[in-house]
């Protein structure tokens, strides 16, 4: 999420009304029933994965897209696999450059980042192994530019985070079923970049700043994310200065 205002304080998945064909919410069950990407792998055309042996690629055809694709990659025997792909929704306005972004546009951030913890409403699926916080009636996510804890979990909200700048987890039950966070603007946080960036579960249409994707693709996704395993995502376009493979 970028801010607690944008977008009338809708959560990063319910900016706008999309309608998605129920035939693309069609998730894949195994790495064999994934088709195999044309020529080499999204990964190996990209500058840098992260260093793990986990990846997840969200792009989209342009910087003005709302829609696009997220797909989930396992390195072993040497070579990239694609385990998973879902359809994908980014921000009402769009991508920009991560290192450029400003908060309450409501953009999703391009780059490379890691994927700290997950949380959400939901019960952990089963074998998740990824840091799991359940979202309680006191769980919020400050993104109050004059708070010790922007771009924080707080659990409870500390009186220098005020409620009009920090977004209430509990109050987004469908988005915050389960989602991870992105490390954009997190380890070293820049006042005004953004806060409250994740992949979550698709709401009523394009983000304020997130990605989403169907339901069942991230459960399968929190459920699949190892943290011996480095995981990272990857965010951007088809091509272009913001191409995915830059990153």
């Amino acid at each position: 999420m970028t801010s607690a205002r944008t977008l009338t304080t809708a959560a990063c998945a319910a900016a706008l009304a999309l309608t998605v064909p129920a035939a693309a919410l069609a998730v894949p069950r195994s790495p064999a029933a994934v088709a195999p990407a044309a020529g080499r792998s999204l990964p190996t055309r990209m500058a840098d994965t992260g260093g793990g042996s986990q990846l997840i690629t969200a792009h989209a055809p342009d910087l003005r897209s709302t829609t696009g694709t997220v797909s989930w990659w396992q390195r072993y025997g040497g070579r990239w696999h694609r385990v998973g792909t879902a359809p994908a929704r980014f921000g009402a306005n769009g991508l920009v450059d991560g290192a450029s972004r400003e908060q309450g546009t409501s953009t999703t951030p391009t780059g490379l980042y890691d994927l700290p913890f997950a949380f959400g409403v939901a019960e952990a699926p089963a074998g998740t192994k990824v840091p799991y916080r359940p979202v309680r009636d006191s769980s919020w996510w400050c993104q109050d530019n004059a708070s010790s804890s922007y771009n924080r979990w707080v659990d409870p909200r500390p009186r220098d985070c005020a409620a009009k700048e920090a977004e209430h987890l509990a109050d987004y039950p469908t988005q915050y079923s389960r989602a991870l966070v992105i490390g954009f603007n997190y380890h070293r946080p820049v006042r005004g970049r953004g806060a409250g960036i994740f992949l979550h579960v698709n709401g009523r249409g394009a983000t304020a700043g997130c990605v989403s994707v169907p339901a069942r693709a991230m459960a399968r996704i929190v459920a699949w994310v190892k943290p011996a395993a480095r995981p990272h995502i990857a965010i951007g376009t088809d091509s272009g200065r913001t191409a995915v493979t830059r990153y």
